[in-house]
């Protein structure tokens, strides 16, 4: 690694902090070892700001974790990796720059020591107050452990873990789990929470809860990183066309 990737790549390993700052400072650190990238990215003055802790963070720890899951599954397939970079570009709309540290994180610990629940803790110790976020890493979770139309048993485990980290009750794992296993729930009812055997105020109160947390005007307020601004946009959209779709099936 050069001289400049070492000490950005020490500047962001400190920011992560613990026993995962050397991982994650390798990780960013090697992006400024080429002439383009250390241009681009240093052009990109944002990349020095404070408010760039959370979206390091964000990014480590999103996509070590996301390694996990797709290791232990077996070997990474091709549909595993289209979810990966889809949720790269069209969910949380990642710059060029930003893609390639995500799969640069993301190979980096397919191979290494870290365990799952080191990177589980650590996402925990940043975004425990803000449940949106952690409800949309148990979702993408599940969604890439369900790439092949079912959940292995080991990947179930490790992400039924990480629900017990963030404190997430296992009904609502089972909801976000029914959204991605063919055959479970219907999918739209899954997006609000509920289910089709809940009563009209159920659902309607369902749908109010799920539109507060992901408004614009809530996820703006609470300053949260540039990524999940990007994914809760999708996740408002989607919980408005869930809702459309039972209100009309139930004439409501």
């Amino acid at each position: 690694m050069g001289w400049m990737g070492k000490m950005v790549g020490g500047s962001i390993g400190f920011v992560v902090g613990g026993p995962l700052g050397a991982l994650a400072g390798a990780a960013f650190g090697h992006m400024f070892d080429s002439d383009d990238n250390r241009q681009n990215i240093l052009a990109d003055k944002s990349v020095f700001s404070p408010d760039a802790k959370g979206q390091y963070i964000f990014l480590f720890t999103t996509f070590s974790m996301l390694a996990k899951i797709a290791k232990a599954g077996g070997a990474i397939t091709t549909a595993e990796m289209n979810i990966i970079r889809r949720f790269m570009v069209r969910d949380l709309r990642l710059n060029a720059h930003s893609r390639m540290v995500a799969e640069q994180i993301f190979h980096q610990a397919l191979n290494d020591a870290q365990p799952f629940s080191a990177f589980a803790d650590r996402f925990y110790q940043e975004f425990r107050d803000t449940p949106e976020i952690l409800e949309m890493m148990v979702d993408m979770m599940l969604k890439l452990a369900a790439a092949d139309g079912f959940i292995h048993k080991d990947n179930d485990e490790m992400i039924s873990g990480a629900a017990r980290v963030f404190q997430m009750p296992g009904a609502t794992v089972d909801k976000f789990r029914s959204r991605h296993i063919k055959g479970k729930t219907n999918t739209h009812y899954a997006v609000l929470g509920c289910s089709p055997n809940d009563s009209n105020e159920v659902v309607k109160k369902q749908y109010r809860k799920k539109v507060k947390e992901y408004h614009p005007d809530t996820i703006a307020a609470k300053n949260l990183p540039e990524d999940f601004t990007r994914y809760a946009s999708n996740r408002f959209r989607e919980i408005q066309e869930a809702w459309e779709v039972i209100r009309r099936e139930r004439n409501m």
